[in-house]
């Protein structure tokens, strides 16, 4: 089995990040984007997706945290398109839905090639902490259109934003664990099409 990995960097005069991950690692993660709370979003995705993740980020932060968050969406997105590669024995379609006390989202991915984006989060405060809540909406707008997923977050209980914020971000990692699994069953691509 060929390594399902990548490691890529971005550079722009706003941010400089790099990206590591493993699909096949074991839920470890290194995380430091300079934004407390997105570091801890971004943990719960290596832990509960079982991958490794390492993520070094530094931004505009004197502006404020838009173009970190953003462009770890984007560099994390390409970062799992390369790593799933080909899709070869791939399952494609994951979904999961992860309670947070009194919230409940549900993710669903569809790993088919072409980015989209379902967002149906309805966040009652505009921060959490320091962190500006409409953040989460675009980071996951970067991540699906750069990682060529449909994915849908559909909000069916909460009403504290951080739980309700951390309840998609585990159920986007269970998803995601599920529809980058490879199954033995599947020979060559999961499409009629042949190809994805």
């Amino acid at each position: 089995m060929s390594l399902r990995t990548a490691q890529l960097s971005r550079e722009t005069a706003e941010t400089n990040i790099e990206v590591q991950i493993n699909l096949d690692g074991s839920g470890e993660g290194e995380i430091d984007t300079g934004v407390g709370f997105f570091d801890h979003m971004l943990s719960q995705l290596a832990k509960h997706g079982r991958f490794d993740l390492n993520i070094e980020a530094r931004g505009d932060l004197e502006v404020d945290a838009h173009h970190t968050v953003e462009d770890v969406g984007i560099i994390l997105g390409q970062a799992l398109k390369e790593a799933v590669g080909d899709k070869q024995g791939m399952v494609r379609f994951g979904a999961a839905s992860c309670p947070m006390d009194e919230a409940l989202v549900a993710a669903a991915i569809d790993f088919g090639g072409r980015g989209h984006l379902e967002y149906g989060l309805k966040l009652p405060v505009a921060n959490v902490g320091d962190f500006d809540t409409e953040l989460v909406r675009e980071f996951f707008i970067a991540v699906a259109h750069n990682a060529g997923m449909s994915l849908h977050l559909t909000q069916q209980a909460g009403i504290n934003t951080h739980h309700i914020i951390e309840s998609a971000f585990k159920s986007f990692a269970r998803a995601l664990d599920e529809a980058t699994r490879l199954d033995e069953r599947i020979s060559g691509v999961p499409s009629t099409k042949g190809q994805l």
